[in-house]
């Protein structure tokens, strides 16, 4: 065995109902001023005036930030900063899904330790302390949750920075199944198939270790046994929690881990042409399993979920992106090389099992986009 570094999961308050706790939680970490993190969305389905409420009437002070965008950048981190540094809080509420998380992890980099995004492109950059931090997903895919990383675009490139510091990660993780009930289908289609990329790639990246495929393995058989059913309107409370706790434990093991080729190639497809996350790597997960499966411990890894699906897992998988119904994309291929050029700088992809260079990229992207 290697040896490796194994990092800890925030205090995790999982099951339906557990935003009734969250005074409780921020009171645990000495909060009396706190900043919410937020979407128009989330705003509008009523749980921040749920939230707020539950803290105001505990005596703290809270004030909400809404303003998220989707696939953050550098600006919109800045924006969040500007707007919560007179403010002065105490604690630091990320409330959604990836981008709200992301977008309240980015603040909290910056108010503290200046700067932009990009001086924290890498790991460990932030000098100074950071302020406590809750999350409290509303979809379940990112894992952003259970992760030390702000996932944030360069301004100019559209390139994923992943922007990570063991202090960035949250204290405490709500995980609240009933919170996912207002996201529309299409929320939870690519969410979830988000998640499943996630336990996939994270199983047999070059950073594996003990920890982290306990946590792929886990997140894998939540994922698998729940995923049908998310797939379609209406599903149970019970599905959705196997789901929540799926995605938040594929999410561990990517803290304590990494990914690959898949998210590498997606990332691209999201820049250029706004295609959304969960689907962009729908479309490159079934190829780079084939192209990884030449590497025996992958494949054995990937035989070891085949047995608990009783079924070849590129079969299985291949028809669970066919029942999500993704819309065909109109991707001219002769943008392939520009895809291409941009995938291979991709932080992800350099922990691929299998090496990817240009034409491995470029072979993936054309099984992916001429797909019929």
């Amino acid at each position: 065995m290697t040896s490796f570094d194994a990092r800890p999961s925030p205090r995790i308050l999982f099951g339906p109902g557990r935003l009734a706790e969250l005074p409780d939680a921020a009171k645990s970490l000495g909060a009396t001023n706190i900043l919410l993190v937020t979407d128009s969305g989330i705003v509008a389905a009523g749980h921040i005036r749920h939230a707020t409420g539950l803290l105001r009437d505990a005596g703290l002070k809270v004030t909400t930030y809404q303003d998220t965008h989707i696939n953050p950048g550098e600006t919109d981190i800045e924006a969040c900063r500007a707007f919560a540094e007179p403010l002065a809080p105490d604690l630091i509420i990320g409330f959604g899904g990836g981008s709200s998380m992301d977008t309240a992890k980015g603040c909290n980099f910056l108010l503290n330790n200046g700067g932009r995004m990009s001086d924290y492109h890498g790991y460990g950059h932030a000098e100074k302390p950071l302020l406590p931090f809750i999350a409290i997903p509303t979809t379940a895919g990112t894992g952003s949750e259970c992760q030390s990383y702000a996932v944030v675009s360069r301004e100019d490139s559209h390139e994923k920075m992943a922007c990570g510091d063991p202090k960035a990660l949250a204290k405490i993780a709500i995980l609240d199944p009933e919170l996912t009930l207002s996201q529309p289908q299409k929320v939870a289609t690519l969410t979830a198939l988000d998640a499943l990329s996630h336990a996939l790639e994270s199983a047999v990246c070059t950073k594996r270790n003990p920890i982290s495929s306990a946590y792929s393995r886990e997140s894998f058989r939540l994922i698998a046994s729940s995923i049908s059913s998310i797939l379609k309107p209406d599903a149970p409370i019970g599905q959705r929690s196997k789901m929540l706790l799926g995605a938040a434990m594929a999410g561990s093991a990517i803290e304590n881990s990494m990914l690959g080729a898949a998210h590498a190639t997606a990332n691209p497809l999201t820049a250029f042409f706004d295609v959304p996350h969960g689907h962009a790597v729908a479309l490159t997960l079934p190829h780079v399993i084939r192209f990884n499966s030449v590497d025996p411990e992958s494949a054995a890894i990937y035989d070891d979920f085949s047995s608990y699906l009783g079924e070849p897992l590129i079969d299985w998988l291949e028809n669970i992106i066919a029942s999500a119904h993704l819309p065909r994309l109109d991707i001219d291929i002769t943008r392939i090389p520009e895809l291409t050029a941009a995938a291979l700088p991709q932080w992800t992809g350099k922990f691929n099992p299998r090496p990817i260079n240009g034409p491995e990229v470029t072979a993936i992207y054309t099984a992916a986009l001429t797909v019929t």
